[in-house]
């Protein structure tokens, strides 16, 4: 599916970044028998707007509609979103802006026996996180080889 999503974010991205917005993720899967293109945008500093979202959708509709080959032939719903609070990290620069910040991270095998952990992001490398979690009443700072994380996320601190 890597190819596919990859051909419609290079499609689309132009569109998205030329209005000064930033294409966050996308994911074409299929749920109930219902095929979901879904697209996520933000735009900084303050995020995306229901107005903006609405002249994206058109725009990314449009250029998707007018592709040949048509690279989803079959029947789909186009959504287009803000990442929400919730929001993925998923590349460099999103590493960088969660430094400092509450965040939730999944393992592909676990770490002290847990495979999930929420804490603030201390430090980034290359090679690793530091993640400063709560254990019990008192917090310690977890390093985690990035090799190992599957996903992370903005996350709300509770």
């Amino acid at each position: 599916m890597s190819k596919l999503t990859d051909l419609i974010r290079s499609a689309i991205e132009p569109i998205i970044t030329k209005r000064g917005d930033e294409l966050v993720d996308l994911e074409y899967v299929k749920e109930k028998g219902q095929n979901y293109l879904r697209i996520y945008v933000d735009q900084e500093p303050n995020g995306i707007d229901i107005a903006e979202i609405a002249d994206l959708s058109e725009l990314v509709g449009e250029k998707l509609d007018g592709m040949e080959p048509d690279p989803l032939p079959d029947p789909y719903v186009l959504e287009l979103s803000s990442p929400g609070i919730e929001r993925p990290i998923k590349n460099a620069k999103d590493w960088q802006k969660a430094v400092g910040e509450y965040i939730h991270v999944g393992l592909y095998q676990k770490i002290a026996g847990e495979k999930v952990f929420e804490g603030t992001l201390q430090a980034i490398d290359d090679e690793a996180i530091e993640l400063l979690v709560k254990v019990k009443t008192r917090q310690k700072v977890l390093t985690i080889p990035r090799k190992l994380i599957a996903n992370a996320r903005f996350a709300i601190e509770f």
